[in-house]
């Protein structure tokens, strides 16, 4: 029976720092012209995880809608633009969230992904959330400087747990978020 309990109580602990990410906003570097918009949304649009793009040029900006339940590689977005010859200037991940606790400079599993979160108080995601990505290749470097003075951590250089991200194995990938 006690063992019984032990598992029920492991699933629901897992469960409860789940979410869903259900779509993005991406701000591309580098465009000049609806050529280029274009680019990015063919490249986009050949990851197998997301649904739709629609892209919006006046802005270098694109709406992208995730496949359900599918597994978003957070990098592939970025290796995605990149190859399309342009930057990621900003990406904001939008999910459906249930009972995540999050603190200030903490690391948090969220699925099979660890998040650390930067510039945030105490306090638990619940539904939709919009978070923010501030690792060094998803926004300007004037931006993540401000960011990484967030953290003494070696993980906002590196984007790998370090020896100081309690409870992370060292060298799992990192993504560094704020709300």
């Amino acid at each position: 029976m006690k063992k019984l309990l032990l598992i029920f109580m492991l699933a629901f602990a897992a469960w409860g720092v789940n979410a869903q990410f259900t779509k993005a906003t991406l701000q591309a570097t580098g465009l000049t012209c609806a050529m280029c918009s274009n680019a990015i949304n063919k490249a986009l649009q050949a990851q197998p995880f997301i649904q739709s793009v629609r892209s919006d040029i006046k802005n270098s900006s694109f709406n992208i809608v995730f496949k359900e339940n599918a597994d978003v590689d957070i990098d592939g977005i970025r290796r995605a633009v990149e190859d399309a010859g342009f930057g990621v200037g900003s990406l904001k991940l939008t999910g459906s969230f249930q009972e995540v606790k999050v603190d200030n400079d903490a690391h948090v599993q969220i699925g099979d992904k660890n998040f650390h979160f930067l510039n945030v108080g105490s306090q638990v995601l619940n539904g939709e959330q919009t978070i923010t990505v501030v690792d060094k290749d998803f926004l300007t470097a004037k931006q993540f400087k401000k960011f990484s003075a967030a953290t003494k951590m070696s993980c906002i250089n590196t984007g790998k747990a370090g020896v100081s991200c309690a409870g992370v194995v060292a060298g799992t990938r990192m993504y560094h978020v704020t709300i």
